[in-house]
């Protein structure tokens, strides 16, 4: 069956996600870029792709706009397939937008004319300009040119060029890695109120763990070309399911625990352990090697000067609103704790650390996360 003809019969699936990616890969020289990419975007959501330099977040978009063509794997768009056997749909029909970094406008063209370049011609056009130049908030500067725009503005006409022909799914490369600070926390927010104003689903690609919090419905993070885990945001922060995405995922520290009727202890606090629990890892690993850690974040954690507390203050950051403290433990390992700029110690006090109320330690064996029985109270299964 071609590949027009397969389209033919899927075209139209209201039910079907905007996009799936089925066991996608690319190489490049030998070297992989995207080793199995599974990514599924249900219509309207939009998708955070997170991950570091060079773990193929680019090549994937790059994939799926048709800009490059996979060695292996299927790529659904609308419930169409634009690739079948070799033969794929070129990008200018697979209804899929693209903002780049830098924004890539028409520096001869106005504001209206960058909108309007990938619409068709005929009635009905300028109408779809000045829909979307009142959804960017910029119709006042519909006829300025592109050098007479701030930053941020420059952002939202590619945004606006980008959805303007009404595309299935929108692909955003880092948009806004050109922008200072400030500056990118108002057009993000900006962004996001038109991507959800326009029920548009899309992928937004960052390295920036705080910015993929932010604008995600969900997250998927990728790790040396394949996604590690997918989640709501407060799920991949509070739940990682390995160490790598625990590291990358905000600040994170590990302690060493130990069993001991019926819980796991470790220097800053315990959690409920059911002997069962430590029966099945042990079962799980019966050569003896189940070395359990317990993860904890800088803000889980209270840190409060003590006569005969067991912590040192060895490092100390001023963070503004906040002190970053470093406090090493009598064992030698070391914890962060996010303190109240109120709360100012010197290094070298002595200090007690607990576990804050509410504040959860998660147990990781081999960098996976294990789910205990009750832990916390809370029921689960064990899982390495």
């Amino acid at each position: 069956m071609k590949l027009s003809d397969r389209n033919k019969s899927v075209i139209g699936l209201d039910n079907a996600p905007a996009l799936k990616c089925i066991g996608l890969a690319k190489q490049f020289n030998g070297v992989p870029a995207v080793a199995g990419l599974e990514l599924t975007v249900p219509q309207g959501q939009i998708m955070a792709l997170l991950g570091p330099s060079g773990c193929g977040k680019t090549t994937a978009l790059r994939l799926i706009a048709g800009f490059e063509e996979p060695d292996k794997g299927v790529i659904s768009i609308g419930g169409q397939t634009v690739n079948v056997g070799g033969e794929s749909l070129p990008p200018e029909r697979r209804r899929v937008g693209m903002v780049f970094q830098e924004g890539a406008l028409f520096p001869h063209l106005s504001v209206s004319e960058n909108i309007s370049y990938g619409l068709p011609k005929g009635q009905g056009r300028e109408d779809r300009v000045t829909e979307v130049l009142e959804l960017i908030g910029l119709t006042a500067q519909r006829n300025r040119m592109p050098h007479e725009l701030s930053g941020g503005q420059q952002q939202r006409v590619a945004l606006g060029r980008a959805l303007a022909p009404q595309p299935e799914v929108l692909l955003l490369d880092e948009p806004f890695s050109n922008l200072d600070p400030k500056l990118r926390e108002q057009v993000r927010r900006d962004v996001l109120n038109i991507l959800k104003a326009s029920h548009t689903t899309a992928i937004f690609v960052t390295h920036d763990q705080e910015e993929a919090l932010f604008v995600g419905d969900v997250v998927a993070v990728m790790n040396e070309g394949r996604v590690e885990q997918t989640g709501s945001p407060e799920s991949i922060f509070h739940h990682p399911v390995t160490k790598f995405v625990a590291q990358f995922i905000g600040m994170v520290d590990f302690l060493p625990a130990k069993h001991d009727n019926g819980a796991l202890h470790t220097e800053v606090g315990s959690i409920d352990w059911p002997e069962m629990d430590a029966a099945a890892l042990a079962e799980s690993y019966p050569d003896g090697h189940t070395q359990i850690e317990m993860m904890v974040r800088p803000d889980c954690l209270d840190c409060q000067p003590a006569d005969n507390g067991t912590g040192v203050v060895v490092e100390r950051e001023f963070r503004g609103a906040f002190y970053l403290y470093r406090v090493e433990l009598p064992s030698g390992a070391t914890v962060r704790c996010l303190l109240s700029h109120t709360l100012e110690y010197p290094l070298g006090t002595n200090v007690s650390v607990t576990l804050r109320e509410g504040h959860h330690l998660r147990p990781f064996v081999d960098d996976q996360l294990v789910t205990v029985s009750h832990a916390n109270g809370v029921a689960g299964h064990f899982r390495v």
